[in-house]
């Protein structure tokens, strides 16, 4: 086999690669007559088959084969003859142009800066610490209420908390949305279901009660006509109701699975569950925490382009699938509005796979085990789960770069400096604004 290697821009290489046909020939013939033994072939003897017919049924789709098998082989070998670390997939093809008797093919890709040692002791973090509060498992117990409330019809004016049905119809200067009728739905007024200005006006009207309210929609509105316009919004009251909340009674606790029905173990339940919960957060916190100050660290090296360029490409289209998901048929995303987040995935991606490589850091497989068993609990049949993960190749794969990826990040927050910053659980969980 011959190798020559091109660098081609700053982190971009090209790998040409010879090697004798008879290498792919010899492959093919011996598959083709190990074929010629085992294949069943109406009109033809088990091991009977004619070399010419074998040839013919199968000779292209093991010709392919094998060709895939030889180039990924002698590619890997090359690149470790070569000493490269790629990052991320090579671009193969076959060159026709070769000498005669040989195959030929170039690779080309890029390769993963040199960020030189990557010492995790220089790295400063923040450490968040927090803990349940006994305020924290009656806020738990209070929304627990608020999911098994029911609602009852009043005849009274809508307040903050209540349930509205509502027809609605928007004209703007170009069309009615819907064309005819109106649109039936129900929002809590509070939980900005409804467009927040909207939602707000029904505060004090009855049932069949009608207002009309001029907004301007967002760009992004999930409704492609009413998006970036101004319309007058015609609103119709049709019922009323206000929430009943359950109490916390023995009949209440034995719905969530306390036989008992007892009020202290419900709470020691709600308190394990917070916990858990608290753990992975705080988890979480941390490898965001060390991903970030690692990526900063190193933010003057230069990052493959392509690479950069495809993460883009992968968020601007997951961006648009969610959308379309939300309702909004339309949505698309250029890929240039996720370079910067882009970048740094990029970044933590490639330095966490350096840190690994420099310490000879392996993938922990208990740890492994454990990460599937805790996705697979949180389903209703969690050995199926862990089945469907085990006969998958990719959901495997995927799973083993994930553990190992926050196993180095573990590795890395335990050498870092750090100081500790104290939050409650409630500041905690609070989404980011």
């Amino acid at each position: 086999m011959q190798v020559s290697l091109e660098n081609t821009a700053n982190l971009e290489r090209r790998l040409t690669v010879s090697l004798p046909a008879d290498r792919l020939e010899g492959v093919v013939g011996n598959r083709l007559r190990e074929l010629a033994r085992t294949a069943n072939i109406k009109g033809f003897r088990k091991g009977k088959v004619p070399t010419k017919v074998i040839e013919q049924r199968f000779g292209a789709q093991v010709r392919n084969e094998a060709y895939g098998e030889l180039v990924r082989d002698s590619l890997g070998e090359a690149i470790r003859q070569q000493d490269l670390k790629l990052a991320g997939n090579p671009d193969i093809k076959a060159e026709p142009d070769g000498e005669a008797g040989e195959i030929r093919f170039t690779a080309t890709f890029e390769i993963v800066p040199d960020f030189g040692t990557i010492d995790p002791a220089t790295l400063q973090i923040e450490r968040v610490t927090s803990s349940i509060e006994e305020s924290d498992i009656d806020t738990m117990i209070e929304t627990l209420r608020q999911q098994r409330r029911q609602f009852e019809v009043v005849e009274r004016a809508a307040e903050p908390g209540d349930m509205v049905q509502v027809e609605t119809f928007a004209e703007t200067d170009a069309a009615r949305v819907p064309a005819e009728g109106a649109e039936r739905g129900a929002t809590v007024i509070g939980s900005n279901v409804m467009y927040p200005e909207l939602e707000s006006r029904l505060a004090g009207m009855k049932a069949g009660e009608e207002a009309q309210v001029e907004v301007t929609f967002p760009e992004n509105w999930r409704v492609a006509d009413l998006a970036g316009k101004p319309a007058k919004v015609t609103l119709k009251v049709l019922k009323v109701s206000t929430a009943k909340l359950p109490e916390v009674d023995a009949a209440f606790i034995k719905s969530f699975g306390i036989k008992s029905g007892k009020l202290e173990v419900f709470r020691q339940e709600v308190r394990a569950n917070l916990e858990r919960e608290l753990k992975g957060n705080l988890a979480q916190r941390l490898r965001a925490e060390v991903a970030s100050k690692l990526v900063e660290a190193y933010k003057d090296v230069e990052l493959p382009p392509r690479l950069i360029e495809a993460e883009a490409r992968g968020m601007a289209a997951n961006a648009a699938q969610q959308a379309r998901q939300q309702g909004q048929a339309n949505a698309s995303f250029e890929a240039e509005q996720f370079m910067g987040a882009a970048r740094k995935r990029v970044a933590a991606a490639l330095l966490v796979g350096e840190v690994a490589r420099q310490n000879e850091l392996r993938l922990d497989n208990k740890r492994l085990t454990e990460t599937l068993q805790l996705i697979a609990s949180t389903y209703e049949d969690p050995a199926q789960v862990v089945e469907l993960y085990r006969n998958d190749a990719n959901l495997m794969a995927g799973l083993r770069n994930r553990v190992m990826e926050e196993q180095v990040i573990d590795w890395i927050a335990e050498r870092a400096q750090s100081n500790a910053k104290a939050m409650s659980f409630a500041e905690l969980m609070r989404p980011a604004s």
